[in-house]
């Protein structure tokens, strides 16, 4: 993960333009708020990105727990949410140290792609830990294997027509495939799971999951899953 994490810390291309940035986030803002239960939850972004939307989130909930790995991104997600009491930003060491079973609700959404095997399991385990009993984890933007690149090309296409960044989104595409973001992906690849082998890895870090009938983001041919702590395993177990 590490590589990644280089990468989304520089000044990369994986947006293709400033629209596209912000619908992003305000699109991922919008589908994690549908998944808060109460105004009183306490909630944790694992692996935030950059969060623009963060406040929209921030909004629907009692405490937001922006969790980033990439020192320059978190530099910027303390500036830019220092006003916003209810925000709070944290590295991914910080989450090992919090006390266990304080989190209502946790999103893990486009990150397991950029994790070994390894890492995904290390990362379920931190996050089973800090979920309440009746707590919920929502990992989505799961790539399948039988899905490529074209497919993603082609979601991406159709949210920029819907959304009138077409030009913008065609150019992005060239500057990409020119890009170290390609030569990255390459050379490290992206885990892709299969709905059977997610449910598996779920079950194995002791969570019951459930596939969402949408995925967060505006691929939908990528998955969304809903963990929760499986019934008969204690949290700590």
């Amino acid at each position: 993960m590490d590589d990644w994490i280089d990468y989304y810390d520089s000044t990369h291309t994986i947006y293709a333009s400033k629209r596209h940035r912000d619908l992003h986030f305000e699109l991922i803002a919008r589908d994690i708020v549908g998944f808060i239960a109460s105004p009183d939850a306490v909630v944790l972004d694992y692996s935030c990105g950059e969060a623009l939307s963060a406040a929209r989130v921030a909004a629907a909930c009692s405490q937001l727990i922006l969790a980033e790995p990439a020192p320059g991104v978190r530099g910027r997600l303390i500036a830019r949410f220092a006003p916003n009491i209810k925000i709070r930003v944290r590295s991914l060491d910080d989450l090992r140290k919090m006390p266990e079973q304080t989190i209502d609700l946790v999103v893990m959404n486009s990150v397991a792609q950029y994790m070994t095997q390894d890492e995904l399991d290390a990362a379920l385990g931190v996050v089973r830990r800090l979920l309440k009993p009746a707590g919920r984890l929502v990992l989505g933007d799961i790539l399948r294997p039988d899905v490529g690149m074209p497919t993603d090309v082609f979601a991406l296409l159709r949210f920029a027509a819907r959304h009138g960044f077409i030009k913008d989104a065609l150019v992005g595409l060239v500057s990409t495939a020119l890009s170290d973001y390609r030569t990255l992906r390459a050379r490290v690849g992206l885990q892709r799971y299969s709905e059977t082998e997610m449910y598996a890895k779920l079950t194995k870090a002791g969570f019951s999951a459930s596939r969402a009938p949408f995925n967060l983001g505006h691929n939908p041919w990528r998955m969304t899953f809903v963990a929760r702590h499986a019934l008969g395993l204690g949290v700590t177990g």
